[in-house]
């Protein structure tokens, strides 16, 4: 028997305190019954003694303190998970926001998960293709791998987002994959561009779209990635799928976060985010990684618009400290008109080494990887140095390689939002690029490689 309370004792903007409870967990679900009969759902948030604060996910307006009566459900927030799931678009608690049926759940599921046990992670070391030279060739994502974007405001993150969603896959043949799509706190224009981008393109059969939009109520968005991430784990770990969880943007995840944490009256942390916010973000990022009992796996890429371009901000800085890398826009190159605008030197994935080479992808990825990083930055400090004193300052190999930096960005780097690359291309690019270059600058790849790969006019 479910107890009823109407001891609600005072409401102030989303919180809301109950005095009087029994046998009352933190983070219980619970729902507020108006006079009318209407009911409204809440969350509790802290419990002293007796008295409960719970946070309302609606408005507050129109409870009367007298006449409502709250009821606690006696489990936290829940997702119904099955494989039916796919090709579905749901908002950020997990309702169908597609016009279509409810899932018939195989399970309910606590969207706060299980941390996965250390001892029984396996090491990611498969190789994801996304079609992206810049992510692909360079900053490679494995399997069971953490890699952020991260984006500044007004620079096209959704787009980059969408085109991985549609093109990301794993090469072998007998994989089954299925991507995780959460947009938290964007825009109804942001999330119509979403579900007609995927409709279109047929990438919603494998996808399972949550989305909350920016004026849902913020303890709803914190809710967003979890209900994803629970959803990602059933079909990677349930169903041995191998699920590339995308977020976006967690900068309004953090908002959210500091707004709930105000109102609470907590004390506050950098730039007034809680002092929890570290342990926080942990909590959504480490559920990512491969498990040594399941061939499934969740890789995960987290974007955030870091306010002002800081990456020094506490959500980017935070985030580089648990997740394996990062990818950086640039605003440089967006203005330039070369799309996506990744900035390849000050990008980094940490596991790149683990997914490359024979049987990965191809014997001269670490090579040309290594070749090509090296002739873009000596390419940029040639263009620096060309901006200070002049052309006539460099000598003829400063020239080349200030060529090879522009002609790597125009055609590497640049290649829009529908050219899906096969890493096979992403590699053939890299040498026909390094091929602007003397033979004897090749300094960072083996001989033999040069030889089988280079385009034949520069053998000789």
């Amino acid at each position: 028997m479910i107890k009823e309370y109407r001891t609600i004792q005072e409401v102030t903007g989303p919180l809301m305190l109950v005095k009087n409870v029994t046998n009352v967990a933190y983070d219980e679900l619970g729902e507020v019954e108006l006079p009318s009969g209407e009911r409204r759902r809440c969350k509790v948030l802290e419990v002293n003694g007796s008295d409960v604060l719970v946070q309302l996910f609606e408005s507050s307006a129109g409870i009367n303190l007298a006449g409502s009566k709250v009821r606690f459900l006696g489990h936290g927030i829940e997702l119904g998970v099955s494989m039916d799931m796919l090709g579905r678009v749901f908002d950020g608690m997990g309702r169908p926001k597609d016009g279509g049926p409810e899932i018939l759940p195989d399970e309910r599921r606590n969207i706060n998960g299980t941390p996965m046990n250390p001892a029984s992670r396996n090491y990611p070391d498969e190789f994801i293709q996304t079609g992206i030279s810049t992510i692909d060739g360079l900053n490679t994502l494995v399997r069971g791998q953490k890699l952020p974007i991260f984006s500044g405001s007004g620079l096209p993150h959704a787009q980059l987002a969408a085109q991985i969603a549609r093109q990301a896959k794993v090469l072998r043949a007998d994989a089954k994959f299925a991507v995780v799509f959460a947009a938290i706190g964007i825009t109804f224009e942001e999330a119509d561009f979403f579900i007609s981008d995927f409709k279109r393109t047929g990438a919603i059969d494998r996808t399972v779209l949550f989305i909350n939009l920016a004026n849902d109520p913020a303890i709803e968005r914190i809710s967003t990635p979890r209900m994803a991430l629970t959803a990602a784990e059933y079909l990677a770990f349930e169903k041995d799928m191998h699920v590339l969880v995308i977020l976006t943007d967690i900068t309004n995840y953090a908002e959210a976060l500091r707004e709930v944490s105000a109102a609470r009256k907590e004390v506050p942390g950098r730039r007034g985010y809680p002092g929890y916010l570290y342990t926080d973000l942990a909590t959504m990022y480490e559920r990512a990684g491969r498990n040594l009992d399941s061939s499934g796996s969740i890789t995960m890429i987290p974007i955030l618009s870091m306010p002002e371009d800081d990456k020094t901000h506490p959500i980017p800085d935070l985030t580089g400290y648990i997740t394996e890398g990062q990818i950086i826009l640039s605003r440089e190159l967006y203005r330039k008109n070369i799309l996506p605008p990744v900035d390849v030197l000050p990008s980094l994935s940490r596991l790149k080494d683990k997914g490359i080479g024979v049987g990965k992808t191809r014997e001269d990825h670490a090579g040309t990887m290594n070749q090509l990083f090296a002739a873009y930055a000596r390419g940029k400090e040639a263009k620096e140095l060309m901006t200070i004193l002049g052309e006539a300052a460099l000598s003829d190999i400063d020239k080349l390689y200030a060529k090879f930096s522009d002609e790597f960005e125009k055609q590497y780097v640049s290649q829009g939002y529908d050219e899906n690359r096969s890493i096979e291309e992403t590699l053939d690019l890299g040498w026909k690029l390094l091929s602007i270059l003397p033979k004897s600058e090749l300094k960072r790849i083996k001989p033999e490689l040069i030889e089988k790969y280079l385009p034949e006019e520069k053998k000789q």
